[in-house]
């Protein structure tokens, strides 16, 4: 039987082993001053991103397999973007329950190294009875975004961007979200995607105090206040998380937290970067850190209003920047 002595030195044990895993994860680098030319960008940014935001979020709503027109409407918009950016889209079609569903893929094949892939993807359905502004049409908002900066640029590795359909339950962490599709058929095709990262609720951050919490042991490094993107791996992807928060950092100003920990703990795995976890490849979420800071997660109320645009946009400008550094990196 534990005594209360073994359980205390037990939690202990757990706080330090949880505090080397967090600990060191962030690099020490001079942070850049944006410029005008940046803020520019941020701005046109920030008008761009909330245009997709108030369409999936707002004009058509609630979005999934039980409302599927709602679920046709948002594939046909983000089809539609694509296409007008100058991309094919591919579907990756199949069925649950009776019904057709599709993931929606474009690509930018790399000049240099096409045969290694970084993957972008975000999840395009809303769970039942929410508008999903935050989730996730702002992490679809910031792929539409990514890929038309990209469209024209001289990338070395092939740059893939996947528009997931099904994360929300009953789907959730099941073989029929459309990222487990996806990773499975990427894993049987023996591609090399050497980062994937989960654009998953972006848009809300707080300067407030008290506004950020976490899951034992996290409170005891981070900070409590909620104006950062997070920046999230499981072990195997701790080599990816300080990579790009090195790229993220050197290029943006806004607030950066990251952690490379046990998939176990509460939230780590909470979107489809778990999918290609569960195949072997290195994957990150970027995150507001979705119910340990945003009042209206899974909510009737998570609409287009309660998103803070500007933050969102500078967040977003950081994750574009560091992410091309990443697909030209040598």
């Amino acid at each position: 039987m534990w005594t209360y002595g073994a359980i205390l030195v037990g939690l202990l044990l757990l706080s330090v082993i949880g505090y080397r895993v967090m600990i060191d994860v962030k690099p020490t680098l001079t942070r850049p001053t944006m410029d005008e030319a940046a803020r520019a960008e941020i701005e046109g940014l920030e008008r761009r991103l909330m245009e997709h935001v108030r369409v999936l979020g707002g004009t058509i709503g609630e979005r999934n397999l039980y409302r599927p027109q709602a679920l046709r409407a948002s594939a046909d918009y983000i089809r539609r973007v694509w296409t007008d950016q100058g991309f094919v889209v591919t579907e990756e079609a199949y069925e649950v329950a009776g019904q057709s569903c599709a993931n929606l893929v474009v690509e930018q094949e790399g000049s240099g190294r096409p045969g290694e892939i970084v993957l972008v993807g975000a999840h395009y359905d809303s769970l039942i009875g929410t508008p999903g502004a935050n989730d996730n049409a702002t992490g679809v908002a910031l792929l539409l975004e990514m890929s038309r900066a990209f469209k024209h640029e001289p990338l070395a590795r092939t740059v893939r961007f996947v528009a997931f359909v099904n994360e929300e339950p009953p789907y959730f962490l099941t073989g029929q979200m459309g990222s487990s599709v996806h990773a499975r058929q990427a894993r049987r095709r023996g591609e090399n995607i050497l980062a994937m990262f989960s654009l998953e609720t972006m848009g809300y951050y707080s300067n407030a105090r008290g506004t950020q919490r976490y899951p034992f042991p996290f409170g005891l490094a981070y900070p409590n206040t909620g104006n950062f993107l997070a920046v999230v791996g499981n072990l195997p992807s701790r080599p990816l998380v300080v990579d790009f928060l090195r790229h993220f950092m050197a290029t943006s100003d806004f607030p950066v937290e990251g952690v490379a920990t046990f998939e176990w703990i509460p939230g780590i795995n909470w979107s489809d970067h778990w999918s290609f976890w569960k195949e072997g490849y290195p994957a990150l979420m970027l995150t507001d850190t979705a119910p340990y800071r945003y009042p209206e997660y899974h909510s009737r109320f998570d609409v287009p209003e309660r998103i803070n645009p500007r933050e969102f946009a500078r967040a977003a400008h950081g994750v574009i920047h560091a992410v091309r550094r990443l697909a030209t990196a040598p």
